[in-house]
C-alpha cells in the first residue's frame, strides 16, 4: 500500500512539523505516511533547518513580498509546489496566515491545522494568553480540517489539559504542546487509516481514539 503523501506549511520553528516527521520516520505513521516538502512564508523561520536536518525538500515563499497580490494568486503558488509533490494531505503546523477556497479546493479539503486551545473557545493567535486572562480551568489542543475561517473547520481530535492557577503562558504553552505532539500525528493515522468522515460539521471517527 503506498504512502500517504503529506505537504506542510509552517510560519515559525515547527516544533508539530518536527512530531510529524519522527512519527513518519519511526513512529505511528512508519508504514502510513511520508512528508514530502515544506513550504515556509517566512524568511528565517526555524522549520526549515527541522526538514533539512531531515532531508525534506524545502520552499520559501515570503508572504511578505505578496502583500499586494489577492490571497488566491498567494496561494497558486504554494499549490503549484505541493501538487509537484503529488500531495494528498496539507497539514498547516504553525502557519499564521488564513487561506483560500482555491487551496481548499485543490485538495478536496484534505488540509488540518492544530490549534492550542479548545476550539470554538479561545481563537486566534494568543490562545494562552486568552485562556488564563479569562481564568478558564481547562485548556487544550484541538486538530480540525480547514476551512476559509480562522480555527473553525470540523473538529477532529481534541485533548483536555488542566489550567493551574500559577500558570503563566510559558508553563500552560509547554503542557499544551505536549499533546500537540501526539494529537496530530494521530489524526494523521486515522485519515490514512480512512476512518474519518464528515457530516455537515461533524467528523465521525471509526473506531476508538487511544491517545
Amino acid at each position: 500500500m503506498a504512502k500517504l503523501k503529506i505537504g506542510a506549511i509552517a510560519s515559525g520553528s515547527g516544533s508539530n512539523l518536527e512530531a510529524i516527521i519522527k512519527s513518519c520516520e519511526d513512529g505511528i505513521l512508519k508504514t502510513k505516511a511520508s512528508v514530502e516538502v515544506l513550504i515556509c512564508n517566512k524568511a528565517g523561520a526555524f522549520c526549515m533547518e527541522r526538514a533539512k536536518n531531515h532531508n525534506i525538500p524545502y520552499e520559501l515563499i515570503e508572504s511578505d513580498k505578496f502583500l499586494h497580490l489577492p490571497r488566491e494568486e498567494y496561494d497558486e503558488r504554494m499549490i503549484k509546489v505541493l501538487k509537484k509533490y503529488n500531495c494528498d494531505l496539507i497539514v498547516l503546523v504553525g502557519y499564521m496566515r488564513l487561506i483560500s477556497k482555491n487551496l481548499i479546493n485543490a485538495f478536496n479539503g484534505n488540509i488540518m491545522n492544530i490549534h492550542p486551545a479548545l476550539l470554538p473557545a479561545f481563537k486566534g493567535l494568543h490562545a494562552h494568553r486568552d485562556v488564563l486572562e479569562y481564568g478558564a480551568k481547562v485548556s487544550g489542543c484541538t486538530v480540525h480540517f480547514v476551512d476559509v475561517e480562522s480555527d473553525h473547520g470540523p473538529i477532529i481530535i481534541q485533548k483536555c489539559v488542566p489550567v493551574y492557577d500559577t500558570d503563566t503562558e510559558a508553563t500552560l504553552g509547554s503542557r499544551v504542546l505536549e499533546w500537540e505532539h501526539k494529537i496530530f500525528p494521530k489524526a494523521i493515522e486515522l485519515f490514512c487509516d480512512k476512518k474519518l468522515s464528515i457530516a455537515g460539521r461533524l467528523v465521525i471517527v471509526d473506531g476508538d481514539v487511544n491517545l
